[in-house]
């Protein structure tokens, strides 16, 4: 594949009102998602695993889905969930805070819903060349290709943002799919205790999960057994408590762009050089990695 990412960012950030007819939407297809983040990343067991070892279980969230019409389904707050068994299904993702950015080749600064490692100023992964750079985003869009599903590049294209998908050859390497029969215990997981889920339904759909909540799922994820519906309970409670102290550069800076946000959409009242001081402030000196540029 090679693709042309300079200006865009276009697969880590919400850019759906911008061009609300060019933007995809994950509320499409048989199972669709409680909440309406864009473009949410699957992470593996292993990546939930590694972040948390990093300190950065503040990041995670999870995502729970209607059931399909032949699913195995839950009730959680009198709403039917999908479920393996009577263990409602989940996946977690990375968070996505509302930051100043003006992705796919627009100059006006915008707040738009962006990955929490997402640089506002270069529109660059943090994490791109780390250990933690999530499976899905290193080999993006080659599933999409192999599938011969619509890929955010090509949306973005049709917003005329630009040449975007210079080569359309999926690699011949590519990683099993996030969601094919393997997924159990791996990137879907089950949650054991339903009945501890009170309230989670109405806070994921209005985007306004606790710190509990999430840790929850963290450690639920964390504690599955790989092809299977059973979850270690010391390993899911020890992760559990690490998610929920986690207080991390990247969670900090969430709160801090929260509490700053406009209106989703809505223009970023100060010019580029306020906005760069502002993620200097608090992004690059609160820790956050560097990005390198563009060449």
């Amino acid at each position: 594949m090679e693709l042309r990412c300079e200006g865009c960012a276009g697969c880590c950030v919400d850019w759906r009102p911008l061009a609300p007819d060019a933007a995809g939407s994950d509320r499409a297809g048989d199972r669709p998602p409680l909440d309406d983040a864009y473009d949410l990343v699957p992470l593996t067991r292993d990546e939930v695993a590694g972040f948390l070892d990093d300190g950065l279980g503040d990041v995670l969230v999870p995502r729970l889905f209607e059931p399909a019409e032949r699913d195995g389904r839950v009730s959680v707050d009198g709403v039917d969930v999908a479920a393996a068994g009577d263990r409602p299904v989940f996946m977690v993702g990375l968070r996505k805070p509302p930051k100043p950015v003006a992705p796919i080749g627009t100059d006006e600064l915008r707040w738009l819903d962006a990955c929490v490692f997402l640089d506002p100023t270069t529109l660059q992964c943090r994490i791109h060349d780390d250990d933690r750079y999530p499976q899905t985003c290193a080999t993006y869009p080659g599933q999409n290709l192999e599938l011969d599903v619509e890929t955010e590049c090509e949306r973005v294209e049709d917003a005329d943002g630009g040449d975007r998908l210079l080569d359309d050859e999926p690699p011949a390497d590519l990683p099993a799919p996030a969601f094919g029969p393997q997924a159990l215990g791996t990137t879907v997981f089950a949650y054991p205790d339903p009945d501890d889920l009170d309230g989670v339904v109405d806070r994921a759909r209005s985007d306004s999960l606790t710190d509990d909540d999430r840790a929850r799922f963290v450690g639920a994820a964390v504690g599955s057994r790989p092809g299977s519906l059973s979850v270690d309970r010391d390993r899911m409670a020890e992760a559990r408590a690490r998610a929920r102290d986690a207080d991390s550069w990247a969670g900090r800076a969430i709160r801090e762009w929260t509490e700053r946000a406009g209106a989703d959409g809505d223009p970023a009242r100060f010019d580029v050089d306020s906005r760069e001081r502002l993620v200097r402030e608090l992004e690059d000196d609160a820790g956050a990695p560097g990005t390198p540029g563009w060449d």
